[in-house]
């Protein structure tokens, strides 16, 4: 027997225990065991966040997140606690930022005036716009829209807990619905979206396209992608935090296009 099978059934053999005779032995163990996914998320999360924020704090933020899902994944649906315990990690993390004030509310202004830029001047140009035109829409130099563009870097993290906009109780989480239940009028606006967002990349500069790539569907950190495309940290976070607000800029339209009809 492989390593790799013996350690799966060490592993599958500590979830029977905790779960189905509720060993807390074997509930610290799992922890531990998954303790490592703690610290990928935290290296995800880390880059752009103000230096006030100590990977220490992200850490025991993320582990209590760990915690939760250990205590609460369901062994019975088949599912990889990997993938859902790295969605609680990175909630659980997220919150608690939120909750200590980590993003000033200039910072948040900042965002939302980025984000308007490209949302108005995309609609008008239908096309991608220049760092020069938004430069001029907001009347800033290159120079202070690169540091704006630093300074909102931390905004562009999101949770499944946010509100949909401001001061409405609905969150992101709600949008999630069964995939078997029947409703046209979602699976249509579903499509729609998904059509607004490809388009959204597709006007992305080459460099923006291939972060957002290797960050959310390689799963590489933004620092792994600074060795890959040879650019300084600071540089991919700019790059990633553009290409973010552009995409939400084009959903804003979708969102405005929906409330027209």
């Amino acid at each position: 027997m492989s390593e790799q099978t013996s350690s799966h059934l060490s592993n599958y053999e500590l979830w029977k225990q905790w779960k189905e005779d509720g060993s807390l032995e074997a509930k610290k163990k799992l922890i531990e065991l998954y303790v490592p996914l703690v610290d990928f998320v935290v290296n995800r999360l880390a880059i752009g966040l103000p230096r006030n924020v100590s990977r220490e704090d992200l850490h025991s933020h993320g582990v209590m997140g760990l915690i939760d899902a250990v205590a609460k994944f369901d062994l019975s649906r088949g599912l990889q606690f990997e993938t859902y315990a790295s969605w609680r990690i990175r909630g659980a993390i997220i919150d608690a930022l939120r909750s200590g004030d980590w993003v000033p509310r200039s910072v948040r202004e900042k965002s939302k005036r980025v984000e308007e830029a490209y949302h108005v001047l995309e609609q008008k140009y239908l096309r991608s716009v220049s760092d020069t035109e938004v430069c001029e829409y907001l009347n800033i130099s290159e120079k202070e829209f690169q540091q704006l563009l630093h300074d909102t870097a931390v905004t562009t993290i999101t949770s499944f807990d946010d509100p949909i906009k401001d001061e409405e109780t609905d969150t992101k989480l709600s949008l999630i619905v069964d995939d078997h239940a029947k409703n046209p009028i979602y699976k249509v606006n579903e499509i729609h979206q998904k059509e607004t967002l490809a388009k959204a990349i597709e006007r992305l500069t080459e460099k923006e396209r291939i972060v957002v790539s290797l960050f959310y569907f390689e799963e590489l950190s933004l620092s792994e992608i600074a060795e890959v495309m040879n650019l300084s940290p600071s540089r991919i976070s700019q790059l990633h935090s553009k290409a973010i607000l552009r995409m939400r800029g084009a959903l804003g339209r979708f969102k405005g296009q929906l409330m027209n009809d």
